[in-house]
């Protein structure tokens, strides 16, 4: 019997009344606080008992709403964002510009050398600075007959879109939905720590494209040693090369270059004026109006693309509101500071560093149920970020710990984006995951090995 796993909304609400059920059964609790350079920071020495607050079926019903109002501000900047970036997507610039890079193959040997470093990077780029995620999905129908085309093989073709936007979302640096709002929810300043995070980001999108690079070599000399090899060869009679490709214009270049004018402002707005999510939020909007006029979408498209992406990410609004719902039925229940006594001694070492560890494998396991990088940061965070200080760990590692633990996404069945670009590629999960799993084990070294720096140079 096939064990199937529940979407996230069914797991966060199991979750929500699992929550309900503990606060009659788990006592009350609290630690004192002391303000420390601002902020409010946990005495782990202060926990003691208090009367607790068991809720009842009518708190479980209501918890939902009350986590939509209490994330509102949150929920608000993931539907301006998302409807932002669909505007961009609408004007087609960025499918034209990849699309026009790709085309260069054919006449240069340097391109082709090049193609795998340049375009991980790029979908990288785009998992590290605006989430890209499932928005790599329908690449994977350029890039497999491109690979093919090149003398790769389909599982080359997949890598490049998944694997490299995967590896960007996993070590990202400004990607707003998981460390801006991880930091957000710790309390921490938003894209702060932007400098060792860069280090990360070239650290794991390096070892992507050098263990892609090796791989393709491989297949390319030797096309036998490709786990989709019966697969490539149906697939070179059906569609021996792409074609169709769009040529990009100058309203095109125009609109990229307006993207990367807002990407490069809000670098430097985070850095040296202290922009928050409502600053942030205000220059994507900006950027969707002025995007919407140079590449002359005309204001009923300009509604239809940003109502569209807001609507596309309104799932991921309701996974906030509903994971803040699990924080405030403990909260009511004053559990929260009891879960967190008990947590602490799985995950406190002799050394900072070993819990940091430990807070990466434990966020590793959660990916498994829970995709969501917003979803997962709304539900973690605000337990792993106090237990942070009670082990010595600061909030910033923390949020790495949570970051990296979503590189085990490529590796999970129970991943939506993994199972419909394998879908999309007709490749088998099993077979992807056997070819993954030395790669899995070396984002596993690295990531243990990335943690160490952070906490010996106390990063905050």
């Amino acid at each position: 019997m096939r064990l199937r796993i529940p979407n996230t909304f069914v797991l966060l609400f199991a979750i929500l009344a699992l929550i309900a059920l503990a606060t009659w059964f788990i006592p009350g609790g609290k630690y004192d606080t002391h303000l420390v350079n601002g902020k409010q920071l946990i005495d782990p020495a202060s926990f003691h008992y208090v009367e607790s607050a068991p809720q009842g079926l009518v708190a479980l019903m209501k918890a939902p709403i009350k986590g939509f109002v209490e994330a509102a501000q949150i929920i608000g900047f993931v539907l301006v964002v998302g409807g932002a970036f669909a505007v961009v997507q609408k004007t087609d610039a960025i499918d034209t510009g990849i699309r026009s890079i790709a085309r260069m193959h054919e006449h240069s040997a340097l391109v082709r050398a090049a193609l795998i470093p340049v375009f991980v990077t790029l979908f990288s780029l785009g998992g590290a600075t605006f989430g890209m995620n499932e928005e790599a999905i329908p690449f994977v129908l350029i890039f497999v007959p491109l690979a093919l085309a090149l003398g790769y093989d389909t599982i080359t073709g997949v890598s490049i879109p998944f694997l490299g936007s995967q590896a960007g979302f996993g070590a990202a640096f400004l990607n707003p939905f998981n460390v801006g709002i991880a930091q957000g929810i710790a309390g921490v300043p938003v894209f702060s720590g932007i400098g060792y995070r860069l280090i990360v980001w070239v650290a794991t999108t390096s070892v992507t494209i050098l263990f892609l690079m090796w791989y393709a070599a491989r297949v390319k000399q030797n096309p036998t040693l490709s786990p989709t090899y019966v697969l490539d060869q149906t697939r070179r009679l059906e569609q021996p090369a792409a074609t169709g490709l769009d040529r990009m214009t100058g309203r095109h270049k125009a609109v990229l270059a307006i993207f990367a004018l807002a990407l490069a402002a809000m670098v430097i707005g985070v850095v040296k004026f202290d922009w928050y999510i409502d600053e942030i939020a205000a220059l994507f909007l900006s950027m969707a109006i002025v995007v919407g006029i140079v590449g002359r979408l005309g204001s009923d498209n300009w509604v239809a693309a940003f109502m569209q992406g807001a609507k596309d990410l309104a799932p991921t609004a309701l996974v906030i509101a509903i994971a803040r719902g699990t924080m405030i039925l403990a909260r009511d229940a004053h559990i929260i500071d009891t879960m967190l006594h008990g947590l602490m001694p799985l995950v406190q070492s002799s050394h900072p560093v070993f819990a940091a560890q430990k807070m990466y494998l434990i966020q590793s396991v959660i990916n498994f149920f829970i995709h969501s990088g917003t979803g997962q940061a709304a539900l973690t965070m605000p337990i792993m970020a106090p237990l942070a200080d009670l082990v010595g760990v600061t909030r910033q590692t923390a949020i790495l710990a949570f970051q990296l633990g979503e590189l085990s996404t490529p590796m999970i069945p129970t991943s939506g984006i993994t199972v419909g670009v394998l879908a999309l590629a007709r490749v088998p999960w099993i077979t992807w995951a056997r070819w993954m799993i030395p790669l899995q084990l070396i984002y596993l070294v690295l990531a243990l090995v990335l943690l160490v720096p952070p906490c010996l140079m106390q990063w905050s």
